[in-house]
């Protein structure tokens, strides 16, 4: 059957993957090889030229890694994926494989840090400008943002650690009206929540170390393209550059375009940043990823369960400020999420916490089942002071731009027995405010 017409479990289960071209085997193998066997000039050549599908080197491709990256994109309904070794490398890849040569990102401030530091730090570097919207719910704001040279649109579906829901299918739309591609990391929802390729996406980026993976024992990044945006447009063109690397079996120079008409983005960086940059995905890395795969939808599911309940706790709680999540009572983006996430907004949120410095530090410290620790998504709940850990990289000023408090603390709530959790949050904000 085309996995087009299989559901999101099934496909989350089986996609991509057919035991008779692996030795009938039920569970993914590892392939633990550095390299393959050619077989003879012949079959070399036609792999080089794209005639034949197959692998050389891991470092450019396994099948391993090759059924996750077939299965994500299934998922996402991409054309598309590559797999690379972390979350950070999918995004710089991915926006590099954009504007390199220079010219200009459009984002938010409302990103993980470590994003925001390496857009302010790593890409300048490369002769490549990040500008940022002051108000992300206006869609005029990145009209107005949007210079000659900008090359693409950068957001988050649901931002961290706020919870800031993304109008992924209007920032589309503009970004397609100035023919700019519009990249979305989807890290917090996954592919069970929100499947951005759907509202005008061009490409989709996840660090499959959180939910994906789910279970904090991976570091992993994927790349989905859509298979729709234009890259022969004339603003971009190393896709239309011809390389000899890409020469067809008549010894022809061509370009990524026409050597991989349906995945061009992908392949170019595949062959380019991959292949030279090697930020590669293990084979067992992938297949943690891939048993990680075939629960999310279940883990998925308790997860908004128990954050929609402890949010409920929350709200009831004298020494709580706010908290940010689209299922808390007044949240600005409650239509945005029944749009976009029907199924639920994920199990990420932040609130506030009516204290002192050394009171925050205490409730902190008097957590038991919460870990302490600076990751999401995990089978586990997890707790963690942004300002200090995973924003920890920005100024004051900047902090308070993207609306980091000091006050603030993030959840990110896993499979536990809910009232388990609410029980722990009780005996801490106790401690911290006996």
């Amino acid at each position: 059957m085309a996995e087009v017409s299989l559901g999101f479990d099934t496909i989350k289960v089986r996609g991509g993957y057919d035991p008779k071209d692996h030795n009938y085997a039920v569970s993914v193998p590892i392939y633990q090889t550095a390299s393959y066997e050619l077989g003879d000039t012949e079959r070399f050549e036609r792999i080089r030229s794209f005639s034949e599908s197959g692998f050389l080197y891991t470092r450019i491709g396994n099948p391993t890694v090759d059924v996750l990256e077939q299965r994500i994109a299934a998922l996402d309904g991409g054309r598309a994926a590559i797999a690379v070794a972390s979350g950070m490398a999918a995004i710089t890849y991915s926006l590099l494989n954009i504007a390199e040569g220079g010219g200009r990102i459009l984002t938010t401030h409302q990103l993980y840090g470590g994003t925001v530091d390496h857009f302010k730090e790593l890409f300048p570097k490369f002769g490549i400008a990040v500008d940022k919207v002051e108000n992300p719910d206006d869609i005029e704001s990145f009209r107005k943002a949007i210079k000659e040279d900008t090359k693409v649109i950068y957001i988050e579906s649901i931002s961290n650690p706020n919870a800031i829901v993304a109008d992924i299918e209007a920032i589309a739309n503009l970004a397609h009206e100035y023919d700019i591609p519009l990249v979305v990391d989807n890290t917090f929802a996954t592919p069970y929540l929100l499947n951005p390729l759907k509202y005008g996406a061009d490409i989709v980026v996840y660090s499959a170390t959180k939910a994906i993976g789910g279970h904090g024992n991976v570091i992993a990044g994927v790349i989905v393209e859509g298979g729709t945006y234009n890259w022969s447009n004339g603003k971009y063109p190393q896709f239309t550059a011809k390389h000899y690397l890409l020469r067809d079996a008549e010894g022809n120079e061509r370009s990524f375009a026409e050597a991989a008409p349906g995945a061009p983005f992908v392949t170019r960086i595949r062959m380019n940043y991959l292949a030279y940059f090697g930020a590669v995905l293990s084979p067992f890395d992938a297949y943690l990823v891939l048993l990680g795969l075939e629960t999310l939808s279940e883990r998925i599911q308790k997860q908004v369960a128990n954050t929609e309940k402890i949010i409920r706790y929350l709200e009831k709680e004298e020494k709580v400020l706010w908290i940010k999540h689209p299922s808390a009572e007044g949240s600005p983006y409650k239509e945005l999420a029944a749009k976009y996430l029907p199924k639920g907004a994920g199990g990420v949120f932040s609130f506030g916490i009516k204290g002192s410095e050394t009171q925050i530090d205490t409730f902190i410290n008097s957590v038991k089942l919460f870990s302490y620790q600076a990751n999401v998504g995990d089978a586990r709940s997890l707790i963690v002071n942004p300002p200090k850990i995973t924003h920890g990289e920005l100024s004051p000023d900047e902090q308070k731009v993207a609306d980091i408090t000091s006050e603030t603390i993030r959840l990110s709530i896993g499979l536990e027995d809910g009232e388990d959790l609410i029980a722990d949050l009780k005996q801490a904000f106790n401690a911290a405010f006996k």
